[in-house]
């Protein structure tokens, strides 16, 4: 029987890194997973069976320590003004460690011009992984994960409230399982899917309306929409210990990209899951089930209690100022910043990423 290749996988005690290592062990490859630290996440991974390094992803030589004897990798980029340089310190070591193929997480947005730093930072991480002679490359390109609109799932189970940020804008949202389902199937023939991009979807679009209905019937009971201005979501977010670069992405994503359609886009869904692993994307209101099952959101009368305290005082908790904490960052600004589905460019390569199909060849973009 042939020997599985080792399996590198960064971020690995975060929300999709996590779940590509319990995938890739669930179907017998060896894992090692990258840490930044020893701690309960770490000690939790070899307790499934992964193999742990401890690695800063800035540091070339503690990268290639980290990858000797591995063939293949997961990379997501970290959250910080700097990711960029991350990545290109990863491209580096990835070639002098020899690694036979990189599985990337990208971003649906993007995009060389929009306004958000981190996205055209991803875009440039895009093109820098594609270029790496003798090393396969595939981008997983999603669109909102599911778990962007459940981190309220206490507010919606105790107190019937769901937050809405988006409108009457609509998305496919795709669990974090259903994206390392993704990530796996490459990760097991790399030669194949060399060149690539890949969007996995959700089953259906969403408005957050309809997102509320779908959790309603997770948690058992009525749940009222309420649209949130975007100040408060602000709040919401440093109540909830969400980083400062994680809000200004997903809150812009939400707040801007959605609205403009971004996640609409030549329908917003794709049969990516199906085709690749051969089972459909789970639907929303499977996620919410199980995010309705966490110990914040059983319904108790002291997580209830809990509930209402956290949202009364969500006026009251110092939202993040974005603005002044680009500024602050020192991040540079394109000149005319745009979104992606006001570029022609962006839009002539999502549109064939959407209509492309398993067996054809599409370029990542």
């Amino acid at each position: 029987m042939a020997i599985k290749p080792t399996i590198l996988v960064t971020g690995a005690t975060g929300k999709t890194g996590g779940a590509v290592v319990n995938a890739l062990l669930a179907q017998g490859f060896p894992v090692r997973a990258m840490v930044r630290s020893l701690d309960g996440r770490a000690e939790a991974l070899r307790g499934v069976g992964a193999e742990v390094a401890v690695a800063d992803l800035f540091d070339p030589d503690q990268l290639v320590a980290a990858m000797r004897g591995t063939q293949r990798a997961y990379f997501m980029a970290p959250f910080h003004p700097h990711a960029l340089q991350s990545a290109v310190a990863f491209a580096v070591s990835s070639r002098d460690a020899g690694l036979e193929s990189i599985v990337q997480m990208s971003q649906w947005t993007s995009h060389r011009n929009h306004p958000v730093n981190l996205t055209r930072q991803t875009w440039l991480m895009d093109r820098l992984f594609a270029d790496l002679p003798g090393i396969a490359h595939t981008i997983v390109n999603p669109g909102m994960f599911a778990d962007n609109f459940l981190r309220t799932i206490d507010f919606a189970a105790l107190l019937g409230i769901y937050p809405v940020l988006s409108g009457d804008a609509k998305a496919a949202p795709v669990s974090n399982e259903d994206i390392a389902r993704t990530v796996v199937a490459v990760l097991q023939d790399p030669g194949r899917h060399d060149g690539r991009t890949y969007r996995p979807t959700g089953p259906e679009l969403l408005s957050g309306k309809q997102m509320a209905a779908v959790v309603a019937e997770a948690v058992g009971h009525r749940v009222i929409p309420v649209s949130l201005p975007y100040w408060l979501f602000t709040k919401v977010a440093r109540q909830q210990r969400v980083d400062p670069l994680s809000a200004s992405v997903y809150l812009r994503y939400i707040g801007g990209d959605m609205k403009a359609g971004v996640f609409e886009f030549e329908g917003g869904v794709t049969e990516t899951l199906q085709e690749l692993t051969g089972a459909p994307a789970e639907s929303f209101l499977t996620t919410a089930r199980r995010y309705s099952a966490m110990p914040i959101a059983r319904q108790t009368a002291a997580n209830r209690l809990t509930a209402m305290v956290k949202f009364m005082a969500v006026p009251f908790v110092p939202g993040y100022n974005l603005p002044r904490l680009d500024r602050q960052w020192d991040l540079p600004i394109p000149p005319n910043p745009t979104l992606g589905i006001q570029d022609a460019r962006w839009r002539e390569e999502h549109t064939a990423m959407m209509n492309s199909r398993l067996l054809q060849s599409v370029p990542a973009s």
